[in-house]
């Protein structure tokens, strides 16, 4: 049963149902997705709090936003909190017209997601800035070398991102400033 109807047979309305009715409505599948750390109490409260701290949330159509809400549950990642685990992000469908709710993971998320998988001993990003000494090499005998200078370290000029595994293999990123902004720009 859907929440509208869920709602109809409660009484509750003969009304589109709001977000926030969806939510009280769909507690019994939420809880059912999430995994025993959070509350369905608490993600209900996480959820409800989204959409008073972005109010666009409100505009989505309620099976979009219960469709990326139920992602977050999923996955046990704390959508739009300081965090930064997740996200649920309105964005207008220019084809139908309607606001839609997506749902993104945050880096914060997937470095979460990697801890609980117990594959990694250590996952890590890092910001050199121009006044650092840094250096890498890529090829079969990957190398990193970060030391942060103890002075005045100035601009932000690469950001890179590491990873070891339990099995002892390794792995790292490295992006230049411009392609960060460009990317973050997409």
């Amino acid at each position: 049963m859907d929440a509208k109807t869920a709602l109809q047979a409660k009484g509750e309305s003969k009304q589109k149902p709001t977000i926030q009715q969806w939510i009280t409505s769909m507690k019994p599948e939420i809880e059912k997705a999430l995994p025993s750390i959070i509350t369905v109490e608490r993600f209900s409260r996480m959820a409800v709090t989204a959409i008073r701290m972005n109010p666009k949330l409100s505009n989505c159509t309620p099976i979009s936003f219960m469709a990326a809400l139920m992602q977050a549950a999923q996955l046990g990642l704390e959508p739009n909190t300081p965090l930064g685990q997740a996200f649920l992000i309105p964005y207008y469908n220019n084809k139908n017209k309607v606001f839609e709710c997506q749902f993104q993971i945050g880096y914060k998320g997937i470095i979460e997601l990697a801890h609980r998988s117990r594959e990694f001993t250590e996952i890590y990003s890092e910001v050199v800035y121009e006044n650092d000494e840094f250096e890498y090499e890529l090829g079969l005998d990957r190398k990193l070398r970060h030391k942060p200078t103890t002075g005045e370290r100035g601009n932000p000029v690469k950001f890179y991102s590491v990873y070891k595994l339990v099995n002892g293999g390794f792995g790292f990123a490295v992006m230049t400033y411009d392609d960060f902004k460009a990317h973050a720009n997409r």
